[in-house]
């Protein structure tokens, strides 16, 4: 570090630190599912339950979040409580971070940020909901999320119920082929547009195992490529909203907010809230079950990730 440079205060807690060290199985979790994703204590009850997959799993959960200047890389469940109960909680991605870090912040971190902050800790898998992407009518907007660069950049694998169904996915597809980033749908050919199972669009990549998939990294970073890869795993059949449901529901939900005039970080929440109430809960309870299903498959592939890496050490 140069003199006269700052240090970043880098917290990870020490079930965390302890299953690094020993090169055992570590999954990321991002906090703004918690501060804008679900309301209290729907996102309490959920943080809990998806970390408690994860240990069923047999891998560590590291929910990540930054309190009061400091970069936390798993939470303990009195700070879970306590950043669900806070007001006025910076969503913080890419570009506002370091800001968020030197002014003191206290701030949930999205998909680019909890992968910025997963790769800083050694954290190889992430497990989220639904990953940002080009929005709607961004032609007019230019609203793209910086979630599709942190996949060029940072080299983490992600598992996600493919993109948020309020996106254009068909574009953020495109972005990330154009980045050069793996989208691999699990399991089947289509890629999943978060609650629904299927986009109607094919994956570009599709892969049926968990070691298959931490090969896939392994072999990006001995090649030396810079980035991560995408894992989309679609919501359980059960808990599926169909397309042909949510499609009107989403433009109703778009339109609600143009005309409120909502813009940029503030899209998101806003739509996730509208789709909410216009499927009467339906969408919360197709998001609860999405995420386990990613958290449980992101621990498998960490589980993975570390049994290749331990064969290869023993060569």
């Amino acid at each position: 570090m140069k003199a006269g440079f700052p240090m970043f205060d880098l917290q990870i807690a020490p079930d965390v630190a302890t299953a690094l060290a020993a090169g055992k199985a570590v999954v990321a979790l991002e906090s703004t599912i918690i501060t804008h994703g679900m309301p209290h204590p729907q996102n309490v009850e959920t943080a809990r339950l998806v970390e408690q997959d994860i240990r069923d799993e047999g891998a560590v959960p590291a929910t990540i979040a930054i309190l009061n200047g400091r970069l936390h890389v798993g939470l303990s469940d009195r700070q879970i409580e306590s950043l669900a109960m806070a007001k006025d909680v910076k969503k913080l991605s890419r570009a506002d971070l370091p800001v968020a870090l030197a002014m003191g912040w206290t701030g949930s971190t999205t998909v680019a940020a909890t992968m910025i902050a997963a790769e800083l800790a050694g954290i190889k898998v992430f497990a989220t909901g639904g990953i940002g992407g080009v929005h709607r009518g961004v032609e007019e907007t230019w609203d793209v999320s910086a979630d599709l660069n942190a996949f060029a950049l940072t080299a983490v694998t992600v598992v996600a119920a493919g993109a948020k169904a309020i996106l254009d996915i068909p574009k953020t597809l495109e972005v990330l082929e154009t980045l050069g980033v793996p989208v691999i749908a699990y399991g089947q050919d289509d890629f999943p547009a978060f609650w629904s199972r299927s986009s109607g669009l094919r994956a570009p990549l599709r892969m049926d195992d968990v070691t298959q998939i931490a090969s896939a990294a392994a072999m990006r970073a001995a090649m030396g490529l810079p980035g991560g890869q995408l894992v989309a795993n679609p919501i359980p059949a059960n808990a599926e909203i169909s397309r042909d449901e949510l499609d009107p529901i989403i433009e109703r939900a778009l339109a609600d907010a143009f005309n409120r005039d909502i813009l940029g970080k503030d899209v998101t929440p806003f739509l996730l809230q509208r789709m909410y109430e216009l499927t009467e809960g339906r969408s919360l309870i197709a998001n609860v079950a999405l995420i386990r299903s990613n958290a449980r498959l992101a621990a498998r592939i960490a589980l993975a990730t570390c049994a290749l890496a331990a064969k290869s050490d023993a060569q």
